[in-house]
């Protein structure tokens, strides 16, 4: 499946809901990990807002890219975001969509302003 870098450079982007560990089965409780580093995934729901538009993303995140105490409401910076299609067949019905990955999402709220 294709790939595709997205430019957030320009963009202001707030998380809207906070990190949460990606479940790959919500009945045993086990979580996803990264095929590479074999770091737990999460996800975060974040509003990327450009050019007069405003979107939610969920964006799956290493933990090892994850800024600490991110929050609701907390202006961050996302490194490496990219969009991959994918389809799927379940109890026989296709399913297919775009899902979204970033390398890090960091804060830029001074630490100081935050506790």
């Amino acid at each position: 499946m294709a790939t595709f870098k997205i430019d957030t450079s320009t963009a202001f982007v707030f998380v809207v809901v906070p990190p949460a560990p990606k479940l790959v089965n919500k009945q045993t409780g086990e979580i996803a990990v990264d095929r590479e580093t074999g770091a737990r995934m999460y996800t975060i729901g974040l509003t990327i807002a450009d050019e007069g538009e405003a979107n939610l993303y969920t964006v799956s995140i290493p933990e090892t890219g994850l800024s600490e105490g991110l929050a609701v409401g907390m202006p961050v910076t996302v490194t490496g975001l990219k969009a991959r299609d994918w389809e799927n067949e379940f109890n026989g019905q296709k399913r297919h969509g775009i899902s979204f990955r970033a390398v890090a999402i960091t804060s830029i709220v001074p630490a100081a302003v935050k506790g």
